[in-house]
């Protein structure tokens, strides 16, 4: 399911820091809005400290690109801006073209649920380079945050192994926004359902929930409130047990379990969400099992992560359902994906492209020039091998040479009969969407694929492996004769 047209109903044209409106200003005024562009949209390390990530976010980006549009209320705040001098800080002609501006960019992307890695394009923008750099704060705020939990959301059902995770972050996220995106984000990345019910309503994501404390709290007694919701939800009986005394709970979830199968119906199981899981979960299960209720889940939440599930399971925890909200939805422990937006190449329109790269005193922050693709290479299990970054301009028959973007003698062959793929795929052309996003389910799968294509090394927590990621060597030597005549020497 695509997300529904325009979800949030009005211009987003102003979704954008000030600086890429007077740079957009400046271009208009300087002759350049018709100035062809390339940009990349790209992050430098994997977050989490991990070996990998998912790529998310890009039905959102398509549909804040397809309505993209200033309209006049839009029009009408900027042309209260003032500058230093307090006069209007944008001529009523730049509003003007804004007003009439259509978007008319080429873009391609990688999909949604591919695994991902430093420095390759997700996105890359051509076009107009005003309106190229009108995007890039948008685009970066849509990928950054979507890419981040979806992939720890990737890192959590891997610690699940396999067993279902269910996301309920919605309270403690970071606003209403921040919640749809998370929950949408989270179900690509792995996770089995959402308790976020307009989550569902939008993405067609399964919805789970019961009861909580609260509930056993109105009740004198808690026996009689675990009745009273199998009364009103015979088909929905999961019963939080730990509200005073939590074995104590299952016993008496066991007691209403078995009026449940004598009217027909099934204790469906019982939430933990405080004390010592491991033992806890060990207890309960003998508690269900001797009731008659092996097949009752145990389901475990209290501010669980990967590394919080990883070591449960090797404790021998009996927990078969991880409930995870407040460290995924906020993607603890680390706040932004970190994402960039750089600009590649330039060039009058019908000329030749202008290669363009950013220095640094970090080589970690030198950018990469071109107008770039990503070649992944599998080997004969379809096991992800190399991915090479090369210019389109450029591009590499089968095999090629990759380098190593922060070590150039660090090098690897990829044979000519070597298998591989191609990852950016065409996006918009024109304006005009040529992409049809697939159904959610199929990128859920797509990114279970993905992960499981991975090197075990690549996909463990602790000193994760690192996935060869290089650049073509005649791109490699490009920017290398390009920073070497920034710099003032000859290449």
């Amino acid at each position: 399911m695509r997300i529904p047209s325009q979800l949030y109903r009005h211009s987003l044209s102003l979704l954008t820091d000030l600086y890429q409106l007077t740079m957009a200003y400046a271009y208009w005024k300087s002759g350049m809005a018709e100035t062809e562009g390339v940009f990349h949209l790209f992050f430098r390390k994997n977050p989490f400290e991990g070996g990998f990530s998912l790529a998310c976010g890009l039905d959102y980006v398509l549909d804040y690109l397809e309505n993209f549009r200033f309209e006049a209320d839009d029009l009408a705040y900027l042309a209260e801006l003032r500058g230093n001098d307090d006069k209007p800080l944008f001529e009523r002609a730049f509003l003007d073209h804004l007003g009439a501006m259509r978007l008319a960019c080429d873009v391609d992307a990688i999909p949604e649920g591919t695994a991902v890695f430093p420095y390759e394009p997700l996105v890359r923008v051509q076009g107009p380079i005003l309106q190229c750099q009108i995007f890039e704060t948008p685009l970066l705020n849509i990928v950054n945050f979507q890419t981040l939990i979806a992939t720890k959301a990737a890192r959590v059902c891997l610690a699940a192994a396999g067993e279902p995770v269910l996301e309920f972050g919605l309270r403690r996220a970071q606003g209403i926004d921040g919640g749809l995106a998370a929950s949408r984000a989270a179900y690509v990345g792995g996770c089995a359902s959402t308790s976020n019910v307009l989550a569902g309503k939008l993405f067609g994501i399964p919805v789970r929930g019961t009861h909580a404390h609260s509930w056993v709290m109105s009740f004198d007694d808690e026996l009689e409130s675990f009745r009273a919701y199998a009364r009103a939800m015979p088909n929905n009986c999961v019963f939080l047990v730990d509200t005073y005394d939590t074995l104590e709970g299952v016993r008496r979830a066991v007691e209403v379990g078995k009026t449940l199968r004598a009217e027909g119906h099934e204790l469906v199981g019982v939430r933990l969400d405080s004390g010592d899981l491991a033992y806890l979960s060990i207890e309960a299960r003998k508690i269900l099992d001797a009731g008659g209720f092996p097949k009752a889940a145990i389901i475990a939440s209290n501010d669980l992560d990967e590394r919080i599930i990883e070591s449960l399971r090797e404790q021998g925890a009996r927990i078969t359902v991880w409930g995870v909200g407040t460290k995924l939805a906020t993607a603890y422990d680390q706040p932004a994906l970190g994402g960039v937006y750089k600009l590649g190449a330039v060039r009058q329109p019908g000329r030749p492209w202008k290669y363009r790269v950013k220095l640094s005193e970090q080589a970690v922050k030198v950018s990469n020039p071109g107008i770039l693709q990503v070649r992944r290479y599998l080997g004969p299990d379809g096991a992800f091998v190399a991915d090479a970054i090369f210019d389109e301009e450029r591009r590499p028959a089968a095999g090629c040479t990759i380098v190593d973007p922060l070590d150039p003698t660090r090098r690897r062959v990829l044979a000519d009969d070597a298998r591989f793929s191609d990852l950016l795929v065409p996006v918009l052309r024109g304006g005009r969407a040529v992409y049809e996003p697939p159904p959610l389910d199929r990128t859920r799968e797509r990114a279970r694929e993905q992960v499981a294509a991975l090197h075990a090394g690549t996909r463990r927590f602790v000193n994760p492996h690192r996935y060869p990621v290089g650049l073509e060597r005649r791109l490699h030597d490009l920017k290398t004769k390009l920073v070497l005549a920034a710099r003032g020497f000859e290449a």
